[in-house]
């Protein structure tokens, strides 16, 4: 269903990661010590992080908190980890127990951190990465109806793409029934999506967590 990773698509947009990946390999940067796997198979791994201003990756401490409430909801999971940036929560999920992990993001950089984390941790097998804007449209996971069980999405706060992009994750048909959509997002921002429903929300500091399940 998911196909080799090596894959490369059609489209210049939806790309996927390759093992001869130049940067993967050999880049001299050293990964994160402050960014590590918590727990499973990859615990206590180090990954590499994205760098810049404007970068406001999960702390360690709520995606800690994010994985103590999914508790059994993890493991043989379909992932789809959405402004994945690093890609710390899907790899989080992978080493927990996770089945596969399909990873999006616009940001060539992240794109990039998140090819050489994938590599870091030898999960390429169970891994797709995909350089979209989430925003516009999810075209790039045609082919995956009702594939995920768990989807994660730390967009950029405060900036109107929340909303956006739960809609076009509604609409995408890539759900499976009684999904989980866990949400990181900033205080004042809108929640009330059209299919979905909060069952559960936390605040850590400005960042509240919701977690989002599918009207069936």
């Amino acid at each position: 269903m998911f196909g080799n990773w090596a894959e490369r698509e059609d489209s210049n947009e939806c790309i996927s990661g390759r093992l001869s990946f130049c940067v993967s390999l050999f880049d001299t940067q050293n990964p994160s010590m402050g960014l590590r796997i918590f727990s499973g198979d990859l615990k206590g791994t180090s990954l590499f992080s994205l760098k810049g201003d404007s970068i406001r990756p999960t702390s360690g401490r709520v995606r800690e908190a994010i994985f103590n409430i999914l508790y059994h909801r993890v493991s043989s999971a379909t992932v789809l980890d959405l402004f994945a940036g690093s890609g710390a929560l899907g790899i989080e999920a992978l080493s927990r127990g996770a089945q596969f992990a399909i990873f999006v993001d616009a940001d060539p950089s992240a794109v990039t951190t998140l090819r050489k984390n994938i590599v870091r941790c030898k999960v390429q097998d169970r891994s797709r990465v995909f350089r979209w804007d989430i925003g516009r449209n999810l075209h790039c996971l045609a082919g995956f109806a009702d594939t995920f069980d768990l989807v994660f999405m730390d967009p950029p706060y405060n900036q109107g793409i929340v909303v956006p992009a739960l809609q076009n994750l509604n609409e995408s048909g890539v759900l499976q029934k009684g999904a989980v959509v866990v949400v990181e997002h900033g205080i004042k921002e809108p929640m009330q999506i059209p299919g979905f429903y909060i069952s559960e929300k936390r605040k850590y500091g400005k960042t509240l967590v919701s977690l989002l399940e599918r009207v069936l």
